[in-house]
Order: C-alpha cells, then structure tokens, then sequence
C-alpha cells in the first residue's frame, strides 16, 4: 500500500526533544515500513525516516529562530501533498484543522487523526461543518465533547517494543514527573504529592514561552522551597530511559481531559508504575491495580505511593506489550486504511487484515 504521512512541523519526525505527535508518526512511519508499504511522510527537513521524506521545511519550525508564524509553512506544505495526492492508495493527516478545505477530492481515501484536545469552543462549528471527514480518536474520552462526525476508530498510541528497557530493579529512590510545566499538566500537584509521602522527586519538563509566567510565579518558587525536588529540564529519548526506568513511580496529576498521556505508556514499557489522576483519557490507558494506580485528589496520591512502589514491574511491562505496541498501532491503522471507501482495492487486498487488534476500538 502508498501511504503518505503528513506530519506538523513544529518539530521533526522523530522530535529531538518533547513533541508527542511527531514522535507517534515517526514510530508508526518505521512500522508501515517494516510491515511491506511504501511510505512517503510530509514533514520539516530534519526529519529521519526509513520511507522517503519530501522535506516541507528546512528544519523544525520550534528550533528555527527566523519563523514568526507556522501558517505559511503549512499551508505551503499542503499545497504539495493537494499536487501529489494520487500517487497514493491513502493520505494519513496529523496536523489539526488546516487540510480540511483541501482534501475535498480525495478525502474518501484519506484520515485525519485528531492528537489533541477537542472541548475547546471554536472547535465544534468547524468539525459540524466538515462531519463527512473520517477522523481517528487517541481514545474514547477524547470523542466526547465533539459533534456527530465520521469516526472511524479509536487507535491508542503505541511505542517500539525495544525503544525503551524493562528495569526491574530500578536505582533511583524517586517519583519522576515527565512533560511540560504547564497549568493543565500540574507539576505544582506532583511537588505536593511528593513533599507528603516522604519521596524525592524529579521533574523532567520543557517550558514553552507560554508558559513562562507560570513556571517563573508558580512552579520555580515551589522547587525552591522543597529541598527534595530537583528540576532537570528538557531531555531527549536517550536520556528518558534512564530518567523513567530508575524512578519507582511516575506521577501524572493531570487536571485536563488529556486525549492520550504517551508519558504513562513509556513509564509502563520501563516498568514503572503510574499514579495519574482519572481525567480524560487516564481510565483508558492505566490498568488500575496492575500498571498503576487512578486517584481523584492529592491526598488519594499520598497515599497510593506506597502501594504503587508495590506493584509487581513485571506485569507493568506485561501490560504494556499486551496493549501498547507500535506494531498493534500500525495494524489497527491499517484496518482503518481499509476501511476507506475510496481505497484502492488491489492495494488494500495486499497483507490482508486479521481484525481488530487490542486497542482499536470503533464507537459510532
């Protein structure tokens, strides 16, 4: 099967540091490639891929100084995929809302997965408007604020088997919190949880401009009155395999209805449990008991610590494997692909599906 991948470009394809979107394309890019289909992605030119990369930019807009606005780029980019979109069987978008008027012609071969939120108000008109579309979700509780669209399945991320080493005896004393330092992500929750147990805790996040103001009056101040907190910043792939594998639990205290938390599959690839509050997405992805443990307040985290740092690492990676996979992502992508009314039938005939895998779940 033609596949194309069409990426944002706010960060490569893999992203070098934080950039969970890119990083998902990038492993189900290597994936389609590994399983026989000829993959084409649309992305910034630093990207790295097994297919073949049509660079739509000289380097991730994020690290390029000199843009001032992503617009442009993109639209310049879809200008190209809209030129080139017979060359293949499918067209996989993963930019948000801007190919919508562009896709008319084809749009019965192509699928746009939906990767971040959607309870924002300027959202509903828009995908009202384009209801014939078919979208993918990242999970069910992502699908709950929007109008009467075309779903065709929820597909939950899914990581290379070997991307990340189970660490069965972890040697680091800590609770680790992984992502941005933003209000919704609520690493001010994750210092409280961890001054209240007793723990160390190390915080591994980016600070987008955004969010400067709230690191600097909110969360900076905290760290500095907790001795037990240490703020490492922004690191990359090597560097998250020992930072999660060596921590005893991962705190995610979210307080936003999260479409995914890819952070809470990669602690479970390590082996390290998870204590996440039990907002959007967080029911779907925990296993409560066996990967970690849900909590709705602060206090029901303290004391889940202990229980946590109890939970047996090896069924943590167990459930990993069972559920969250590249290679069952790739597969349940593929049954959407097929799905498509306006697939090429001979191209679709090729490597023919066995069904539903695990975490591919169509809910109309």
């Amino acid at each position: 099967m033609k596949i194309a991948q069409i990426a944002p470009l706010a960060e490569s394809v893999p992203p070098k540091f934080y950039g969970g979107t890119e990083r998902i394309v990038s492993y189900l890019c290597e994936e389609l490639v590994a399983q026989g289909h000829d993959v084409t992605l649309f992305a910034s030119g630093d990207s790295v891929t097994s297919g073949k990369l049509i660079p739509c930019c000289d380097m991730a807009l994020r690290l390029n100084t000199a843009v001032k606005d992503p617009v442009p780029h993109h639209v310049l980019m879809l200008d190209n995929v809209r030129r080139r979109a017979q060359e293949f069987d499918v067209l996989h978008f993963h930019i948000d809302v801007l190919h919508f008027p562009l896709i008319r012609d084809f749009a019965d071969r192509a699928v746009t997965t939906l990767h971040g939120r959607l309870d924002l108000p300027d959202l509903y008109p828009f995908y009202r408007a384009f209801a014939d579309i078919p979208l993918v979700s990242i999970s069910n509780d992502q699908r709950q604020p929007m109008p009467p669209v075309n779903w065709s399945g929820t597909v939950y991320h899914g990581l290379p088997v070997d991307l990340l080493p189970f660490t069965e005896k972890p040697n680091g004393n800590y609770l680790a919190f992984l992502g941005r330092i933003s209000l919704e992500k609520r690493p001010d929750r994750a210092i409280e949880i961890a001054s209240r147990s007793g723990m160390p805790l190390k915080i591994a996040a980016k600070i987008d401009n955004f969010d400067e103001e709230y690191w600097k009056t909110a969360i900076e101040p905290m760290i500095k009155r907790h001795q037990n907190v240490e703020f490492i910043g922004e690191i990359n792939d090597q560097q998250k395999a020992d930072f999660l594998g060596n921590a005893r639990a991962l705190l995610f205290p979210i307080d936003w209805p999260e479409p995914f938390g890819l952070v809470m599959i990669e602690a479970m690839a390590c082996g390290t449990p998870v204590i996440a509050f039990r907002c959007g997405s967080v029911p779907e992805v925990v296993d409560h008991g066996v990967s970690g443990i849900l909590v709705d307040t602060v206090t029901e985290a303290v004391k889940s610590v202990e229980w946590a740092l109890k939970l047996d690492r090896r069924r943590v990676r167990a459930t990993f494997e069972k559920r969250f996979t590249v290679g069952r992502m790739a597969r349940d992508y593929l049954d959407i692909y097929r799905q498509l009314s306006g697939i090429r039938t001979k191209s679709a005939s090729l490597h023919p599906s066995n069904g539903y895998a695990v975490g591919l779940e169509v809910v109309n």
